[in-house]
């Protein structure tokens, strides 16, 4: 693909984005909620406090909950666990966003200036480059599990991402229905520009290289019917059908019900729910959904560390309260492995520019709920490409569809800006 491919895919790359519409505000609260399991006493961080920002989509109409608990699990358990990062405990100032709005993300970043924080934690953040010329200026680095703004996420200048592209995503899935065998595939998404240019411009070009033919459909930001989209993705029988993104767990839910209600026989595929495993039961056998890191209900075919740091991170999720899911394990494993790598790699100073020195130089890294991470790349600001494709095995339970991880075809992530 020439030029104009590379612009074509790097829009598209933004429908994976998640829309939220949320405020700025400041809580650099370490309070985990209530009740849960019983945790034993770790080592509590005593020292000065490193403060970092985080973009959180708290609030609107499609907020993502599970950040926030994400948060306050991680907080407890660096701080009062694992002794923080070098004895520092580690301080949020939580500062809310639109992700439909890039003067909400600038608010924060300036924020965050003001605040002094020495690294901005990317909690999906969709308009994250509205911010990236102000963190800049001011040294401070942006980090975070998956990039979710195009732009963000097409070059490694001042940013680090533990997880893979959203690319990988998509390419890992499209490579597991090929080696299935599954030649055709339905998926829905929300009626918004950035969703055309995906299936248009990347899904449908990709479907063509290998052979599975791409249909897509759309519905109403709000208010969907799901009875009618879950008919018309059974329509003509395809092999696979159901939704490249999510903007909730519940969109999810009801789509799944739907689906059985229609009695599709295909596979369904619920980008990164989770939920519906648990509401579905043994009606969701056979269902897919992705993840950078290792869920709950695959933790008896994760492997180690990754199945005993997923109990900890059950444990400490659970007494955070609120929303769990892979928003907030997303969000627990990067603030974990934020503080993790900076401890294993021991800058002298807790600056800006030290720290993204210092985690872009982990090497063989050990994630906490993912794969070996090797940071620095000269053409990517993700550690990794690898992506987990999981499927219901059994009532509750999900075991990834090629016994682990998917590394997808380098040859094609190189013709995305920043995905190689």
């Amino acid at each position: 693909m020439g030029s104009r491919s590379g612009r074509i895919a790097a829009a598209a790359l933004a429908a994976a984005c998640v829309f939220s519409v949320v405020s700025c505000g400041d809580d650099s609260s370490s309070d985990s909620g209530g009740g849960g399991t019983a945790i034993a006493p770790g080592v509590e961080a005593t020292g000065t406090p490193i403060k970092v920002g985080l973009f959180n989509p708290s609030k609107g109409p499609a907020t993502q909950a599970g950040v926030t608990t994400g948060k306050n699990a991680a907080i407890e358990y660096i701080n009062k666990q694992i002794g923080g990062i070098g004895g520092h405990p580690i301080e949020v100032v939580d500062c809310g966003i639109d992700n439909t709005s890039p003067e909400s993300t600038i608010s924060c970043a300036n924020q965050f200036v003001q605040a002094g924080v020495v690294a901005a934690l990317d909690g999906y953040n969709a308009e994250s480059s509205a911010a990236m010329p102000i963190l800049t200026s001011a040294g401070i680095p942006l980090v975070g599990q998956i990039p979710f703004n195009t732009a963000t996420g097409a070059v490694p200048e001042n940013r680090v991402f533990f997880g893979p592209p959203p690319a990988a995503f998509l390419v890992g899935f499209l490579q597991s229905l090929k080696q299935a065998g599954k030649n055709s595939l339905t998926l829905v998404n929300s009626d918004l520009p950035q969703a055309h240019q995906v299936f248009d411009n990347l899904l449908t070009p990709l479907g063509k290289q290998l052979g599975i033919e791409v249909k897509s459909a759309y519905y109403p930001p709000t208010g969907p019917n799901f009875t009618a989209l879950a008919s018309t993705i059974a329509d003509g029988s395809p092999a696979a059908g159901g939704l490249m993104t999510a903007p909730n767990d519940n969109t999810c839910n009801k789509l799944a019900q739907a689906l059985k209600s229609v009695k599709y026989t295909g596979t369904v595929f619920l980008a990164a729910c989770t939920e519906f495993v648990d509401i579905l039961g043994a009606q969701a056998v056979g269902a897919q959904a992705y993840s950078p890191v290792w869920l709950p209900p695959a933790v008896d075919a994760a492997p180690e560390p990754a199945k005993s740091n997923l109990k900890t991170a059950e444990k400490f999720i659970e007494n955070a309260g609120g929303t769990a899911g892979f928003y907030a394990y997303g969000t627990f494993s990067l603030l974990v492995d934020f503080a993790q790598g900076l401890a294993s790699a021991a800058p002298a100073e807790f600056t800006g520019p030290s720290i993204l020195t210092a985690l872009k130089g982990l090497t063989d890294y050990q994630s906490f709920l993912g794969p070996k991470l090797t940071c620095g790349k000269a053409t990517t600001p993700n550690c990794t490409t690898d992506m987990l494709l999981f499927e219901v095995t059994g009532d509750k339970k999900q075991a990834p569809v090629s016994g682990g991880y998917i590394t997808p075809s380098p040859e094609v992530l190189k013709l995305i800006p920043g995905a190689a």
